[in-house]
Parts: structure tokens; sequence; C-alpha cells
């Protein structure tokens, strides 16, 4: 009987995800109605949705989130997009490029996709169109850079993980940072070959000058990439702690720029917005009293993440009594060798990726197959970047693809249009999660080092 019961609520429960009913809801009912169903205490609900909660690591969540906001309010973003730009922009296609490398850059201190597509796609597809970019492949480029969010160190879905996994946020941060930068790379050369064949982009005369303007006015930004990255690969604080300091610094650099851009007439009450590039070496920063806003919206962003985290446990639970590890370890044992088992747990994370978001895949997948890939050999760290690198994929693969629906919604253009122009960097993020399933190193390298 209680087969049937739990059958009947999957089925039910999927019918309400495939109407648009929010994935907590989902996640929540199925919760409740199978505890119901295997005659599982609802105390325990109320028990572990607090005790879920009570870990230190998870402070870094909130403030990460609060610091994507405050480098965009405070123009930080801008400066490191007109930065990259001053390097690029001699190439076919540097604009583009450009944008990016301006999506990893935000990514280094941010830790969101959705949040770097939205910030590097509000400041550079306008800059891309009015520079004879197809507008659809402009869309497409900030989509997909935006897969970099929750690869490159600080990521939110690397501290989700490592709390449901009780694994190092410190070495899942470091083991990020080279396949990270490869996903960008690897994208930069799909943009070029693109930019290339269709003639896409103006091109602008190779300038030192520029770029040492342009470096000195993105200088905030370096700093505060280089904090979390040194802070935290040298042990001098932990992923909270780094958090707490980085929120910190660009909160003090927002509302203390502010009055010398007020100065300068760079900014005016309530604008952010900033000078042309290189201008000078400050940002505009913003007014004091946009901060209680700034941070209402980070707390929004927070409120809809954690309450999913903490049902997260619970869900983790019920799936361990009904034997759903046990079910897929023992499937998967059948196709028997190391490579053959790897491959299939990254095919698994690439279909849940078409149509769930990364924290519910995570959520429910990550406890699932990472034993299975231990049990195989994979390092834990390896296998969590490889795992998380697929689910970074989905972003920009249909049906779901949240990044496309992002960049429709800041660009105006139908998500369809931009699907179209995703493949090239599509094809070339597979190549490098392959090569980062095969290439161990790449994400154990530093690991050893940390601390010392």
């Amino acid at each position: 009987m209680a087969e049937m019961w739990i059958t009947l609520i999957s089925i039910g429960v999927t019918l309400l995800f495939v109407m648009g009913v929010p994935i907590f809801l989902i996640i929540s009912l199925w919760v409740v109605g199978v505890s119901l169903a295997i005659d599982f205490t609802l105390m325990n609900i109320a028990t572990t949705l607090f005790e879920g909660l009570n870990f230190f690591g998870l402070l870094a969540l909130p403030l990460f989130i609060l610091t994507g906001d405050l480098i965009n309010n405070a123009g930080i973003a801008k400066r490191l997009s007109d930065f990259a730009y001053s390097i690029l922009g001699w190439v076919r296609g540097g604009m583009a490029m450009a944008a990016l490398a301006a999506c990893g850059l935000f990514a280094a201190i941010s830790g969101s996709n959705s949040a770097t597509t939205a910030t590097i796609g509000s400041i550079m597809h306008p800059e891309m169109t009015n520079t004879n970019y197809d507008e659809n492949f402009a869309a497409a480029t900030v989509a997909a850079g935006g897969t970099v969010g929750i690869i490159i160190p600080p990521s939110i879905i690397f501290i989700v993980y490592g709390f449901l996994l009780n694994l190092s946020i410190s070495d899942l941060f470091i083991g990020g940072l080279i396949p990270g930068i490869l996903m960008v790379v690897s994208m930069q050369i799909a943009c070029w070959y693109m930019s290339r064949k269709f003639g896409w982009g103006d091109i602008i005369s190779f300038q030192l000058n520029r770029i040492i303007k342009a470096a000195f006015g993105a200088w905030l930004g370096f700093f505060a990439i280089g904090l979390v990255i040194w802070g935290i690969y040298t042990g001098k604080f932990s992923p909270t702690e780094a958090a707490g300091i980085t929120a910190g610094f660009c909160m003090i650099v927002g509302l203390i720029m502010y009055p010398f851009a007020k100065r300068l007439g760079l900014a005016s009450d309530g604008s952010s917005e900033g000078a042309s590039v290189g201008a000078m070496v400050f940002v505009p920063g913003f007014h004091i009293m946009e901060l209680p806003g700034i941070i209402l919206r980070s707390g929004q962003i927070t409120g809809m993440l954690v309450p999913l985290i903490a049902i997260s446990v619970v869900m983790q639970q019920i799936l361990s009594l009904l034997g759903a590890k046990d079910f897929v370890t023992e499937m998967l044992a059948n196709l028997g060798g190391y490579y053959p088992i790897l491959f299939a747990c990254m095919f698994i994370v690439l279909i849940a990726g078409t149509i769930l978001e990364s924290l519910p895949n995570t959520i429910i997948l990550a406890p699932i197959l990472a034993p299975i890939a231990a049990s195989i050999g994979v390092d834990p760290i390896h296998f969590a970047v490889i795992f998380l690198v697929g689910d970074a994929i989905g972003f920009i693969t249909p049906p779901y693809g949240l990044n496309l629906y992002v960049a429709s919604g800041i660009t105006g253009i139908p998500y369809f249009r931009i699907l179209k122009y995703t493949v090239p960097y599509l094809v070339a993020l597979m190549i490098v999660w392959i090569i980062i399933a095969l290439v161990p190193e790449l994400t154990t390298m530093f690991l050893d080092n940390i601390g010392k």
C-alpha cells in the first residue's frame, strides 16, 4: 500500500512541477506526503529543518549573495568589463570575448550564475549590439558566460554541495578554479570562431595606455577577487570569514566611492552609472540610502534558497529509507569499470540539468552519486567539480536553461532565438567537461598546498 501511495504522490508532484509550481513547494509536498505514507514521524521534519541549517558554513551563502549585489551597485562589475574589453577589443569578437572574461571576473566575487548573466548581460549586451554583433548571439554569449558563476570560486552551490556531503568548502573552491578558467577560455575560442566566421564585432586598436587606465579603474575588483582567493588558499580565513570580509569591503568601497563620483559629476542621487573606460581610478559607488534596498534584494534571494536547502536534508533521509541510493548503486555497478560508471554518472547529471535548476539537482542527486563515484576511486573533490560543471552546462540546455530565461528577460529576445546560438558554447563546454573528468589533476593540483 505504501508503494502505491508513494507512486501516486510522486506522479502528483511531477504534474505540479510541469504546471510551474515552485520547486520548494513540490519537494515539501513530496516529503510530507511520503512521510505520512511510510509512517515517518512528522516531528522529525521540524527537528531536521532546524538542525539542517544549524551549520556555520552556510553563513557564507547570504554573504556572497550580498557581495554580488554590492559589487554590481558599486560599479565594480562595469569596471571589470571595461578592463576585459581593453585587452581583447583588438581581436575579432573581442567585445563578446570580453563579456565572457567579465563573467569570469564577476563570478570570482559573486558566486551566482543567474546574477552573473543578469549583471554582465545588462552591461555588455547593449555594447555588443552597438558594435555590430548579432543580438541573438550577444544574448547567447552572456547566457553561456553565466555558467561559470557556480564554478569559479567563491561559489554558492559549492557551499551547498560541501554542506550536503560534509566536504571542505575551501577545498571545493580551490578545486573549481582551474576548471572555471578552462570553461571561460573554451567559450572564448568558440566565440572567436563564430565572430570570425560571420564577421561580427568592431575592432579597436591595441593601446597599452587604455589597458593601464582600465586596470587602474578596476583595481578594487581585482583586490576583492584576490582577497577571497588568497585568504582561502593560504588558510588565513574560512570561506564564511572570506564572505564576511569581502561583503564588508565591497560595502565600504561602495559607500566611500560615491562622494568622489558625485563631486566629479560621475554620479547623481540614486544613480550608480559610471564613467567611460579608464576615465578615473574610482568607481561610482552608491548612496547610503540605497543600501537597505540592496540588502533587501539579497535577503529575498537568500529567503528562496535557504528553505530549499533545509527541506532537502529531510528529503535525503527519506530517500535513504526508501533505498534510492542502493538502487542506483546496484544499477550502475552492473556497468563495471571506472570510466563506464563515471560517464554514466555524468550522463545522469546532464539529463537532470536539462529539467532541474542546479540547487534541486544537487540536493537530489549529489548524495546518491557521490558515494558511487567514491566507491570506484574518484576523489570526492574531483567528482564535486565534475558534478557541478555538468550542472552548470544545464543552465543553457533546454527545456529548462535558467540562464537563457535570464538573458531573454534582460534583452527582450525570445528564448528559442537565443537557444540556437548557444550550440557552439555547448560544444566547447562539453569538451572541457570531458577533459576535467579525464584529468583529475586539473582539480586537485593545488589542494595539498592549502594553508601552507
